[in-house]
């Protein structure tokens, strides 16, 4: 069994992101528990997200429920269909389109499936983040700890952190021939604040929702990373053609390895209020911090559905105050997949194509301590 341990002089305790929080009380862990039994219900700063967005092409029932979700968050959510990268619906156009913000930590899928690749660590490699607090993959994806990914980032290197971040699409445009569309940035050299944060919380990087739809896309469907197109005319949806961007060289199991922590996230971990039905499983990452560029908070959701006759990819990006997070992101996401199930959306011929997910039980007990968002 593999052991790393984080070295002193790191003090990461200092680079926390927004929303890290000290280990809960007793009155705070009641609190949190109660919250999550209680519907999902968005804080409204009073913007409308729509506003100048062309609607032709989308999938209209497929809009309805992301813009009822999304309410009047500043922010934007994009909907893929994974099996070809079809743009199904995209909210705050603009915001979608126009240069990328800082991916906190969904850039942590990255992290991980780098770290498969290169044989650092397997998924049930024990990492020592302190003396007495170790997490393997599957815990930290779903805890989102940030000192798991500062040790990967750093054992991996510059090198190859950009190398597997541009392969999975980072840093230039996703989509094909998208009006608009604006890519992100990916540095050429290390970042001053070292490697270490760009692995975990995405520091030096920028990313559009729409390069984070493309990564959720290629993990969902088991490895292709397609162009996104989106069609604005029942023609061209009629006359539509994939396009693989191009091949993804990882490890065999890896994209398998990262979903269980995925899942974890959404069951126990960060993502919990994407949760609706354990019938209907939700993988997602979620990503709190801020982007001192534009000077604004920011959470992040990536997910997809496991089972059911459609599969979807969802991304949902909010900016603004102190009231967006990762997690709030991911209860956004949860409400537009929870509307679509009450419509029977998952279901093909009038009879469910759910099956059991092929996803192993997660064990979850893990720290509580150290994690972002």
């Amino acid at each position: 069994m593999k052991r790393y341990f984080l070295l002193p002089i790191v003090a990461l305790s200092l680079l926390q992101p927004v929303g890290f929080a000290s280990p809960a009380s007793g009155q705070q862990k009641k609190k949190a528990a109660s919250r999550k039994k209680l519907p999902y219900k968005a804080k409204v700063p009073g913007v409308d997200p729509t506003v100048g967005d062309n609607v032709d092409g989308d999938d209209l029932v497929i809009r309805r429920a992301a813009v009822t979700a999304l309410g009047t968050f500043a922010g934007s959510v994009v909907v893929v269909d994974p099996a070809n990268g079809r743009i199904l619906s995209m909210v705050n156009q603009k915001l979608a389109l126009k240069t990328g913000f800082v991916p906190c930590s969904t850039v942590k899928l990255v992290t991980s499936l780098a770290a498969l690749t290169e044989g650092l660590v397997s998924r049930n490699t024990t990492v020592y983040t302190s003396r007495y607090v170790s997490y393997n993959m599957t815990q930290a994806l779903a805890r989102s700890n940030n000192q798991y990914f500062h040790i990967l980032g750093t054992r991996l290197g510059f090198a190859r952190v950009h190398h597997y971040a541009e392969m999975l699409g980072f840093g230039e445009k996703a989509g094909l021939e998208i009006p608009g569309e604006q890519p992100g940035y990916l540095p050429l050299e290390e970042p001053k604040t070292g490697v270490g944060l760009m692995t975990s919380f995405g520091t030096g990087i920028s990313m559009t929702p729409l390069e984070l739809a493309a990564l959720l896309s290629a993990i969902s469907n088991g490895g292709t990373l397609y162009y996104l197109q989106y069609p604005r005319s029942q023609e061209e949806i009629d006359h539509f053609t994939a396009k693989i961007k191009h091949p993804l060289e990882l490890a065999p199991m890896g994209i398998e390895d990262i979903k269980i922590g995925m899942r974890g996230a959404v069951d126990f971990g960060t993502a919990r209020r994407a949760g609706y039905d354990s019938t209907e499983p939700i993988l997602g990452k979620t990503g709190t911090c801020t982007d001192f560029q534009t000077a604004s908070h920011m959470g992040w959701f990536g997910s997809f559905n496991e089972v059911g006759a459609h599969r979807l990819v969802v991304v949902v990006m909010l900016t603004g105050g102190r009231n967006v997070s990762g997690p709030i992101a991911a209860g956004v996401a949860g409400a537009i997949y929870r509307n679509l199930s009450g419509q029977r959306y998952f279901v093909a011929d009038g009879l469910p194509a759910k099956k059991k997910s092929d996803l192993p039980d997660i064990i979850t007990t893990t720290p509580c301590c150290g994690t972002g968002h």
